[in-house]
């Protein structure tokens, strides 16, 4: 299977809405999936952006107590 390119550089309203809309309670792999950016680079985006994942969500994949 062909690896499909990434994008990189300047994210678009669009593409920043749904990171907001997302990430807090689907895994970063997925948005990133979703999104067509490379994992590091949408966690990156979030954390500049203050966004952080759900203490349910963080909960159902036993990262919460």
């Amino acid at each position: 299977m062909a690896k499909r390119k990434l994008k990189s550089g300047v994210w678009s309203k669009d593409e920043v809405k749904k990171l907001r809309q997302m990430f807090r309670s689907t895994s970063t792999k997925d948005v990133a999936e979703k999104l067509g950016r490379a994992e590091n680079c949408v966690q990156a985006k979030a954390s500049r952006l203050g966004l952080k994942k759900t203490k349910k969500y963080l909960k159902s994949i036993g990262k919460a107590k």
